[in-house]
């Protein structure tokens, strides 16, 4: 009896200390890790979202970028860091694609980590330099069908949705192009526009600033419908290519983070995320909110993981 009541009065003062845990969460700095290049899409979520959770938290909220291996770098030094919540992974949908690209990860996607919240969602667009010397996507595909093999498209790294993106392309509109693989996206963006490659789908957010200079031509995004971001462009659909494709990024903290403290992390990206100014810029940017429970996010992880299989086996890509 007397054990049973010890056991009981040890359970409420863990449930007391948890939760004033969370309560006071955070009490110092916390570190994101963005595995991607400073300037590409999941950089410029990842600040965006930082700095406002650092206004809420009254707490520095620091972006660090752990380049490498499509994300893998960054979100093994996540895996392997403390799960008190002072140091997470914001990430796009390429962490879903690497246990399909990689026979063996340095961590487990599934069992190393815990989905913490959705962030935003926002189109590919396909992009060519001047030089290439096409003007819509009819005449790309026409040019990739009269050279197959020769034409080079670019990619902010291996399992990145800009090389899903791509690969999901070639299948629909029966082409055999050659992927070039870039540490991150502003790399790719500056090989496309020298031509170094002829085409690749950055998310919008990373097209804008080059289209509207005229340094990259959009011939098509891979949303339903036209973005506000580029009004003038059409969508894969109406340059008749099955093709509707989206970026996501989204939140996680490694795994064994105390409940209490990730249920309060999923709050406050979601308030971030509602926030008035940071829904304003995310629509600049052609982007629009995501909002899910962290189980929802979690269902959502799965199946966007089977998907990512599912394209790595119809392009027949071989795992490395």
């Amino acid at each position: 009896m007397r054990i049973a009541k010890t056991l009981m009065v040890f359970a409420i003062a863990m449930c007391f200390t948890v939760g004033a845990l969370a309560q006071d969460y955070p009490t110092k700095p916390v570190k994101v890790i963005c595995p991607f290049t400073e300037g590409s899409a999941t950089d410029v979520f990842a600040r965006i979202v930082s700095k406002k959770l650092s206004e809420l938290w009254g707490q520095q909220v620091m972006v660090e970028n752990r380049v490498g291996a499509g994300g893998m770098v960054g979100a093994d030094a996540v895996a392997k860091s403390a799960p008190d919540g002072y140091t997470l992974l914001i990430n796009s949908s390429a962490h879903t694609a690497n246990s399909a690209l990689y026979s063996k990860l340095p961590y487990d996607p599934q069992q190393d980590f815990v989905e913490i919240a959705p962030i935003a969602t926002q189109p590919f667009v396909l992009v060519v330099g001047q030089s290439a010397g096409v003007k819509s996507v009819s005449e790309l595909i026409a040019m990739a069908k009269a050279k197959p093999g020769q034409i080079k498209f670019g990619s902010a790294g291996t399992g990145s949705g800009t090389h899903f993106c791509a690969e999901k392309f070639k299948l629909a509109a029966g082409i055999d192009v050659v992927h070039v693989p870039y540490k991150g996206g502003p790399e790719a963006n500056a090989d496309t526009i020298a031509g170094k490659v002829t085409c690749w789908f950055p998310p919008v957010a990373m097209a804008l600033k080059n289209v509207k200079e005229g340094k990259l031509i959009a011939l098509g995004v891979t949303s339903a419908k036209r973005t506000s971001a580029l009004p003038d462009v059409q969508t894969m659909a109406e340059a008749g290519v099955n093709l509707e494709d989206a970026n996501w990024f989204g939140m996680w903290a490694p795994a064994g983070i105390p409940a209490a403290v990730s249920d309060k992390l999923a709050k406050d990206v979601e308030r971030a995320v509602a926030s008035p100014d940071v829904r304003e810029q995310l629509t600049k940017l052609g982007a629009e909110p995501m909002s899910m429970t962290r189980a929802e996010f979690a269902r959502f992880v799965r199946s966007e993981t089977e998907a990512a299989a599912r394209v790595v086996k119809e392009a027949g890509i071989k795992p490395q």
